[in-house]
């Protein structure tokens, strides 16, 4: 067994990190730029993000590579340097880890959708996904997340790809949005479904992040562990974000998100780190709350 899932079975909450392409952003990524371009251009930057939340308190920080498979990359003319731009990510990120801290390999979307809503046949996602991974193992991560999905179908082929590539833990989260029936994925998964699928896929810690502001995540999370005995991770965004002028504003402070990390965790969460708009103080303010004794 992982010392990751080793240290969440045992009862363990672990902290995991914030947002990186808010990070990114506000470290001269350019609107509509490439971040994963960063792993080559701006290592200097991706070291420093991933050392900025380790000394937070993280116990884990995700590579800079949510949008690193061949379909995302492709549309900025680096689809054939896939395993490069994610083995870079993966190595600055290692470089940054203290001991006893892990590096997630993030996997986000591919941007597709199958066959018949799409044009991507299985095969063809499933080896988008396997090279991604390829990419991030070599890097030494300890772990993939694949996060930020609507779809059954793309997830479950990530999830068998990170899989066949490495022995490695895999962590699957999906995004739910709330409508008048509850809570459900793009593509119509409840967050139940989701826990129970994403178990039977083969997904070691199972979970959602993103989408929604933390009051509405205390109960995804807990109608997912209604629904799995696996380990939850969840990544929540700081608040609903709001137009000020030309800026993207997220309303919730390290403070306000940090009052509710004891409910996730009472909710079901065994791994709690923030999404969009979250920083190292929001991780602070983490660590503080949940480490208080």
């Amino acid at each position: 067994m992982s010392e990751l899932l080793r240290r969440v079975q045992s009862g363990e909450i672990l902290i995991s990190d914030g947002a990186t392409g808010t990070y990114l952003q506000a470290n001269g990524l350019e609107p509509g730029g490439c971040p994963e371009e960063f792993n080559l251009t701006r290592p200097e930057v991706i070291r420093q993000m991933a050392a900025g939340y380790f000394d937070a308190g993280s116990d884990m920080v995700e590579t800079n590579s949510f949008g690193g498979t061949r379909y995302m990359l492709a549309k900025y003319d680096f689809g054939d340097r896939v395993e490069e731009f994610n083995r870079l990510g993966a190595e600055y990120a290692r470089a940054a880890a203290p001991e006893g801290r892990f590096v997630l390999g993030s996997i986000g979307p591919t941007g597709e959708f199958l066959e018949p809503n799409g044009t991507a046949t299985e095969d063809e996602m499933y080896e988008a996904f396997a090279s991604q991974a390829r990419g991030l193992a070599d890097g030494g991560v300890d772990a993939f997340c694949i996060e930020t999905m609507s779809d059954m179908g793309e997830i479950t082929l990530g999830i068998r790809a990170a899989k066949d590539v490495s022995g490695l833990p895999v962590i699957a989260t999906m995004t739910f949005d709330k409508g008048p029936r509850g809570y459900f994925t793009m593509m119509g998964i409840t967050p139940a479904a989701a826990a129970e699928q994403l178990t039977e896929a083969g997904a070691d810690i199972v979970g959602s992040n993103c989408g929604i502001a933390i009051p509405q995540m205390v109960e995804i999370i807990a109608d997912m562990r209604r629904a799995t005995t696996k380990p939850i991770l969840t990544h929540v965004n700081a608040g609903i974000p709001r137009i000020e002028g030309k800026e993207i504003v997220y309303p919730d402070t390290p403070d306000n998100m940090a009052e509710f990390m004891p409910r996730l965790v009472e909710a079901g969460a065994n791994i709690v780190g923030g999404c969009c708009g979250t920083s190292p103080d929001h991780v602070r303010a983490f660590v503080r709350m949940l480490r208080s004794d």
